[in-house]
C-alpha cells in the first residue's frame, strides 16, 4: 500500500513514531525483537521499557526539560500521556512506575486497527521495502548495527551508559535513613543516608579498590558525564562525589540537628514505595562487589538487591554528516533515524524525535517536507543539534545551550522565564502550521 510504513523498534521513540504516524491515517508495520530477543539492559516484553524510574527529568515550567515536556504533551504524545497516567512521586521530576508505563503504551499502540505489530529481530534493513524508521536506540542488536553500518557507509561513534542498583524497601534500616527533600521544596519523596566522614572515607576508599567488569580489548570505554559510573567519579578525587550525587547540600537532618557530610538519596522505583533506585550510583562493579561496597552505606547493611548495576554500550551514528533535516539518511531516503541512536540523549528527547520522524513520515508519503519547529523550542534545539556539524559530534539532551539566543538581552534572573515564554509562543504557532 502507498501509505505503508514500517519502523523497527518499539521503545519511546519507536512507539512514538508509530502513534503519530498511526494517527495520521498511515498503515504501520512495527517490529520489535522481544520476547525472542532481549538487549543487555531491557528485561520486560512491553513496548518503551525504562531502565530506571526517575527517568523523565525535571518538571519546572523554567527549564529545558520542562520546556520539551510541554511541546510533547501538546503534540499529542503517547509517551507524554503513559507518563501522566502512571506517574509515581519523585519531587520535582517525572518519575513512572515502569511496569504499568510499559503495559499502558502496549495496549495503546495494540488498540490501533491500522498498526500491525511484527514480534522478530531485523537484521538487514533492505530485506524491508519502502520507507522505514529505524529506532532500535542505543542497544541496537549487533545483526542489525552490521546492517546500518553497512548502509551508511561508516563506522558509529558509541560512549558507554551505567544504570544504578534498585533495592527492596523492607530492607532498609529507617533508623539511620530519614526522608527530605532537597531544601524541604515539595513532599519528603526521597529516603536519605548520612554518612559521617570516617564512613564516607570508608566507602570511597573500597569503592576505588572494587573489582569491576573490565571491557574487551577492542573496545574504549568513553563516559557520558551524565551517567558517569561513580567509581569513575571517585577516581577523580575522593571528594568528586560529594560534590556530585552525594552531596549534601539542602538535605539537612533534623533528627541530630546537622548537614551530614555526604548523602545517598533513595528514590522510588514504583508507585507502592516497595523498590528504590539508588540515585547517582551507577556502576560498573561486579554484581558480588556491589552487594558488599553498596551495604556499607549507612541503612543499606542489610540492603536485598532487586537489580544490580551495569554498564553496557550505547551506539549512535554521526546525524550531522548522515541525515537531511527530515532524519532521512543522506544516501537512502526510504530510511530514517529515529530516537537515541542518532544523537540525542535522553528518554524524552528520544520521544521527541520518534515524534517528529512519525509526522514527517506523514508528509513523506504524499511527497512534501515536513516544516520544522524553530531552534527556539525544545525540539527544534534537539534538531538542530542532530545537523549542525562539529568536528566530534556527541550525544547531548536538552538543554538552554541547544536553544537559538535571544535578540535582546535578559538579566539572568529572568532569562530562562523568557526562553519559555518564547518556545511556548512559537512551538504552538508550528503546531497550527500542520
Amino acid at each position: 500500500m502507498k501509505n505503508n510504513i514500517s519502523i523497527i523498534g518499539a521503545g519511546l521513540a519507536g512507539a512514538e513514531a508509530c502513534w503519530q504516524a498511526a494517527s495520521r491515517g498511515l498503515s504501520v508495520t512495527l517490529y520489535e525483537m522481544k520476547p525472542e530477543r532481549f538487549s543487555p539492559a531491557h528485561k520486560m516484553e512491553g513496548f518503551g521499557e525504562l531502565v530506571c524510574s526517575n527517568s523523565l527529568g525535571s518538571t519546572a515550567d523554567a527549564n529545558a526539560p520542562g520546556i520539551l515536556k510541554k511541546e510533547l504533551t501538546a503534540a499529542n504524545s503517547l509517551i507524554m500521556e503513559a507518563a501522566r497516567e502512571c506517574r509515581v512521586p519523585a519531587g520535582g521530576s517525572l518519575a513512572v512506575d515502569r511496569e504499568l508505563f510499559s503495559t499502558y503504551i502496549t495496549k495503546k499502540i495494540s488498540s490501533l486497527e491500522n498498526v500491525k505489530i511484527i514480534r522478530e529481530e531485523v537484521s538487514d534493513i533492505d530485506a524491508i521495502e519502502g520507507l522505514k524508521i529505524i529506532a532500535t536506540g542505543p542497544l541496537t542488536s549487533e545483526a542489525l548495527s552490521e546492517s546500518i553500518r553497512q548502509k551508511i557507509g561508516g563506522e558509529y561513534l558509541y560512549f558507554y551508559d551505567a544504570i544504578a542498583p534498585i533495592i527492596a524497601a523492607d530492607s532498609i534500616d529507617l533508623d539511620k535513613a530519614y526522608f527530605a527533600s532537597r531544601y524541604d521544596k515539595g513532599d519528603p519523596d526521597f529516603l536519605n543516608c548520612p554518612f559521617d566522614e570516617a564512613e564516607y572515607k570508608h566507602f570511597i576508599k573500597e569503592l576505588l579498590a572494587g573489582d569491576t567488569v573490565k571491557l574487551r580489548e577492542f573496545e574504549k570505554e568513553i563516559n557520558y558525564d551524565a551517567c558517569m559510573p561513580i567509581e569513575t567519579l571517585a577516581e577523580k578525587g575522593e571528594d568528586t562525589p560529594r560534590f556530585g550525587p552525594l552531596k549534601p547540600v539542602g538535605l539537612f537532618d533534623a533528627r541530630n540537628d546537622r548537614l551530614p557530610y555526604a548523602v545517598l538519596q533513595l528514590r522510588k522505583e514504583d508507585k507502592e514505595g516497595t523498590y528504590y533506585n539508588l540515585v547517582g550510583c551507577q556502576t560498573k562493579l561486579k554484581y558480588p562487589e556491589q552487594k558488599r561496597i553498596f551495604s556499607m552505606i549507612p541503612g543499606l547493611g542489610n540492603a536485598e538487591f532487586i537489580r544490580y548495576g551495569s554498564l553496557h554500550r550505547n551506539t549512535f551514528i554521526n546525524a550531522p554528516k548522515l541525515l537531511d533535516e527530515q532524519m532521512r539518511l543522506n544516501s537512502d531516503a526510504n530510511v530514517m533515524f529515529s530516537g537515541q541512536v542518532t544523537g540525542v540523549e535522553g528518554y524524552l528527547e528520544s520521544t521527541a524525535m520518534g515524534l517528529i520522524t512519525g509526522i514527517a513520515a506523514s508528509y513523506i508519503m504524499r511527497g512534501e517536507q515536513l516544516p520544522l519547529p524553530p531552534a527556539t523550542t525544545a525540539i527544534g534545539a534537539l534538531l538542530a543539534h542532530l545537523s549542525s556539524e562539529t568536528k566530534n559530534f556527541q550525544p547531548s539532551g536538552v538543554n538552554f545551550g541547544l536553544f537559538k539566543p535571544h535578540e535582546k538581552h535578559y538579566k539572568k534572573k529572568i532569562r530562562r522565564e523568557m526562553y519559555a515564554k518564547r518556545a511556548a509562543e512559537e512551538f504552538n504557532k508550528w503546531l497550527l502550521s500542520l
